[in-house]
């Protein structure tokens, strides 16, 4: 008996000592009821890329605020004029409305990191067409461009597919437009129903994806270089709700589920003490 408590003991001792190896050194508790913080958050706006069906807006309530604690991102089935509309132009400029509007959060200019956990308590909407997503991307994306900037999917779920929760990275050797992409899944069968966290670890030599401190994929850095591994630089965050797509869009969007909404608790980042 003595010899278990000590094994106990020590397993406790070794999982403090790895706890306190990580040190917060951002984060939102959602707190503060309204818009979310602007010094924290800023937005992506209009409609952006996999083409999708949704107008995202800016510092709008409807789409994103902070209530009870939570920060909610809303997608709502509206019609909304496209500020951008150009009569007879390809594309997202020749939409004169957007027929869904929902909200784009990012710390682009705000917070950006190399290395570290990110971790993400949420519950996710649900219903054909929603496309809810945890993600970053390398900051210098003007520059490099997609996908040679990085992309790390932490936290990515499709409607038409309950309870399957996805994570991928994507870089100039491995993505998804090549069907080169690297990622797993996992099932979380009450996703939509209760909170979860959803974390990356991102160390120099790999990328861990959890769900509640359980492991599902690992990503290595194979050492040939930035095309297969652009994670030495910093990257920034992401929290959207996507309306149909390439992906999400796939077996249609149902207009019967609307509003949806996606509940997030908190975010919290990490960096290892003494670095």
């Amino acid at each position: 008996m003595k010899k278990l408590g000590c094994l106990l003991l020590f397993g406790w001792v070794a999982l403090a000592a790895t706890a306190a190896d990580w040190k917060r050194v951002w984060s939102d508790e959602f707190d503060r009821p309204g818009l979310p913080d602007p010094a924290k958050w800023d937005y992506e706006t209009g409609f952006l890329r996999n083409q999708e069906a949704q107008y995202y807006t800016r510092a709008r309530l409807e789409n994103a605020r902070v209530e009870n604690g939570l920060l909610v991102i809303e997608a709502r089935r509206e019609r909304l004029k496209n500020p951008g509309f150009k009569p007879g132009a390809p594309g997202a400029a020749g939409r004169e409305f957007a027929e869904y509007t929902s909200a784009s959060l990012t710390t682009l200019g705000k917070a950006s990191w190399t290395y570290g956990r990110i971790e993400v308590r949420a519950k996710l909407p649900a219903g054909k067409g929603v496309w809810p997503a945890i993600w970053t991307l390398g900051t210098n994306i003007h520059q490099a461009r997609w996908p040679d900037c990085g992309e790390i999917d932490i936290m990515e779920f499709v409607g038409f597919n309950p309870g399957v929760i996805h994570a991928n990275a994507h870089m100039k050797t491995y993505n998804h437009a090549k069907g080169t992409g690297k990622g797993d899944k996992i099932t979380i069968a009450d996703a939509s129903e209760a909170f979860h966290v959803y974390a990356l670890e991102w160390r120099p030599d790999r990328l861990d994806f959890f769900v509640d401190d359980r492991k599902y994929f690992s990503f290595q850095n194979e050492g040939t270089g930035a095309g297969a591994w652009p994670f030495f630089k910093d990257q920034y965050l992401i929290l959207n709700l996507a309306i149909g797509g390439e992906w999400g869009g796939q077996k249609g969007i149902d207009d019967a589920i609307f509003p949806q909404k996606y509940y997030l608790d908190y975010v919290r980042v990490y960096q290892e003490a003494g670095k």
